[in-house]
């Protein structure tokens, strides 16, 4: 009998894909031997992020391809998922990961940043859960994972569009879950804490106490790896999720459970 986390023949599609949390999932996803396509609107890394994950792919018999997509651009997201199903013929795990942060206070804020980051976090997110809607119908079966943030429960002062992409973000999970549960399509929710990534990278450079303040608040006195957020991605992408849907699963250190 397989292992219930066991993704032999699945398809991932993992959006943002070549570095950060998008690309430790793909490894995570890779080592439970699914084939992984990873697209991102920046080519810069998309070699490196290929020879990754091919090394992993290699010790599975499963296969990796690298794609170049705007996931803003609906006809882009449409070429892309037809390339993924071209090249595997289905796709049975769709990650939306790829995300975007530009701060300001509220008052300050230009409206084109407002825009910009609901267009990448939340707009995105729901075009490609639709793209790739029609071949998880078909084949009766599919696994859409939507990277949201300890925001989507929490207010940012200095970042109202971001809290607000990824409030809408968990909506939007729990909204598809209960429309395409009579699919057999499972949509759930990761909600990272303070990851160490590009982005918050960014973050401490503007604001140089951040580092000190969350190693003050998380109970487990780090900042959160994003290897840290593939082994819920592996249960929610496997036959061992079936039955979760439309839930959010936090993955931040203990950080909202110190109030």
């Amino acid at each position: 009998m397989p292992s219930p986390f066991d993704l032999t023949g699945k398809v991932a599609l993992i959006t943002g894909g070549n570095t950060g949390i998008g690309l430790a999932i793909a490894k995570g996803l890779a080592e439970a031997s699914a084939s992984v396509v990873i697209a991102d609107r920046n080519p810069a890394n998309a070699d490196a992020a290929k020879a990754a994950l091919a090394a992993v792919t290699a010790a599975s018999n499963s296969r990796v391809l690298s794609l170049t997509a705007d996931v803003t651009d609906k006809a882009a997201v449409a070429a892309m998922t037809a390339a993924a199903l071209k090249e595997f013929g289905r796709i049975d795990i769709l990650v939306n990961n790829a995300g975007i942060s530009l701060s300001a206070p509220p008052e300050e804020m230009p409206l084109e940043n407002w825009q910009t980051v609901i267009d990448v976090n939340l707009t995105a997110p729901f075009v490609c859960a639709q793209a790739v809607y029609p071949a998880m119908k078909r084949q009766g079966s599919g696994k859409i994972i939507n990277i949201a943030s300890v925001l989507s429960n929490l207010g940012a002062g200095q970042a109202a569009n971001y809290a607000a992409s990824k409030g809408g973000v968990l909506q939007l999970t729990r909204s598809l879950a209960i429309a395409w549960a009579p699919d057999n399509i499972q949509v759930n929710a990761i909600l990272p804490g303070w990851i160490d990534t590009d982005l918050t990278k960014r973050a401490k450079e503007i604001r140089p106490e951040l580092h000190e303040r969350i190693l003050a608040r998380v109970p487990a006195a780090r900042w959160g790896k994003p290897e840290d957020l593939a082994g819920v991605a592996v249960f929610l992408s496997a036959r061992a999720s079936d039955f979760v849907t439309g839930a959010a699963h936090t993955v931040d250190g203990g950080f909202t459970a110190m109030g």
